[in-house]
């Protein structure tokens, strides 16, 4: 039986054999992975083999959910507490100081990506989410009861964001290694989560601080985070142990010395800095815009709902068409989107089929990040090699605001930022297309 670790080696390609008779998928195998700079791991027992399926693969993926509604879920309503804290709290705090607390909370989700993949790396996923459950639910507990600015940074910007760091890469690391042919689907269905939490949440919270106050919406949604968590602490664990390396400066650079690595994190920092824009944008250029106010507040929703089916169909278009196939094909329509439609847009109309669309297209980012990273990776490397990807990714979650604000003060206006957007996302795809084209050629036809 072949090597399971190798699994990721091969490339399917699909060709027509004979007279058009036949669409049967063919393995073809590439150049051996110790050119790009590592030894093959030992050959895993028959027993090791990711089972590809089954109730306990599928229960990982329903734990994996819950913590991706909890997480990127939970950073996608951060435009509800920004328009929040500058009419109330923070009123005398500048747009740019306030948002801050965002940008802390993008960037420490994703900027501790290596220490918490060191740390899923010898411990596996179990104690990290039990850490990350506890800060998440303290921080947004603290946040309830704060009222000055720096209160409000350290907990919600600060404490829950480290918890969300350690709650949803271990999660994506667990299932790589229980499914093989059906990942991306897996990963699709996870997926969901952080879009169906980026409808629920900014709507929930929104009603609750009109009817309850800002100190109880917290403390519901920390007890909904609570107990959602507590399903993802009991079912999420990997299928073979973790395989722990000490952490070194020559491992941390080694990677992004192989060419496929380093244009897909360039990639996909890129990409972060139009993907961040219109969601955190988008209601503010409506509402400026004269939109009608109870139309605004439903913006983002939609686009995470637009999301949500869009990460549903990368996940599984990946797993038969090709990853980062349809990651580019999606992601490039996504910026075109972002050139062609939110630009001139200038009716309620134009604008909500914007949000729906963009949110269709980028969902793939969310969806097949993770699978991306494992396509290049020796297995034993998954947990940090995906928290190098966002580590990098990072930078933008934080600048991403900064940039746009300051862009937005220029002469054109709106034009600025969405056009650094769209171009951001087009220019982001561009390095992923090079890493495929390092591994495949100029084959359309290769399964990748």
């Amino acid at each position: 039986m072949e090597d399971v670790d190798d699994v990721e080696r091969r490339i399917v390609i699909s060709e027509k054999h004979g007279n058009n008779g036949s669409d049967r998928e063919e393995p073809i195998i590439l150049k051996e992975e110790e050119e790009a700079g590592y030894q093959a791991t030992a050959p895993a027992p028959v027993g090791n083999a990711p089972p590809d399926g089954g109730l306990r693969a599928w229960l990982v993926v329903v734990g994996a959910w819950c913590t991706s509604f909890c997480s990127f879920g939970w950073i996608n309503s951060v435009g509800v507490f920004q328009d929040y804290y500058e009419a109330t709290i923070l009123k005398d705090y500048s747009t740019s100081t306030v948002s801050w607390i965002p940008s802390l909370q993008i960037f420490f989700m994703m900027a501790l990506g290596p220490i918490i993949g060191l740390i899923y790396d010898k411990y596996g996923p179990r104690w990290l989410i039990i850490g990350g459950t506890f800060l998440h639910v303290f921080g947004l507990m603290m946040t309830s009861i704060s009222h000055d600015y720096y209160q409000i940074l350290l907990s919600q910007g600060v404490c829950s964001a480290i918890g969300v760091s350690a709650i949803f890469q271990p999660a994506l690391n667990s299932i790589a290694t229980w499914f093989t042919t059906k990942r991306g689907a897996a990963y699709g269905i996870l997926a969901t989560g952080s879009s169906l939490g980026g409808v629920i949440f900014p709507i929930m919270v929104s009603r609750l601080i009109d009817e309850v106050g800002f100190g109880w919406s917290m403390r519901i949604s920390a007890f909904l985070i609570l107990a959602l968590l507590i399903i993802a602490i009991i079912t999420v664990k990997t299928h073979n142990p973790p395989k722990f390396q000490p952490i070194t400066v020559k491992r941390m650079v080694t990677p992004f010395t192989e060419f496929q690595f380093f244009c897909l994190s360039m990639g996909l920092l890129l990409f972060t800095f139009g993907l961040y824009t219109p969601i955190n944008y988008i209601s503010v250029e409506a509402a400026e815009a004269g939109m009608d106010p109870n139309l605004v507040l439903y913006l983002i929703p939609i686009l995470n709902a637009g999301s949500l089916f869009g990460r549903i169909f990368s996940g599984y278009a990946g797993d038969k068409w090709g990853r980062y196939n349809v990651f580019i094909g999606v992601c490039y329509m996504a910026g075109i989107f972002v050139l062609g439609l939110w630009i001139p847009a200038s009716t309620t109309a134009a604008r909500i089929a914007f949000a729906t669309l963009f949110g269709f297209f980028s969902g793939a980012y969310v969806a097949l990040i993770a699978a991306l990273v494992v396509q290049v990776s020796p297995p034993t490397e998954i947990g940090f090699r995906t928290g190098l990807v966002f580590l990098a990714s990072s930078i933008g979650g934080l600048t991403t605001n900064p940039i746009s604000g300051a862009i937005l003060e220029k002469p054109i206006g709106w034009l600025g930022p969405k056009i650094f957007a769209g171009v951001f996302c087009i220019a982001g795809t561009t390095f992923v297309l090079a890493a495929r084209i390092h591994k495949t050629g100029w084959k359309l036809r290769t399964v990748f």
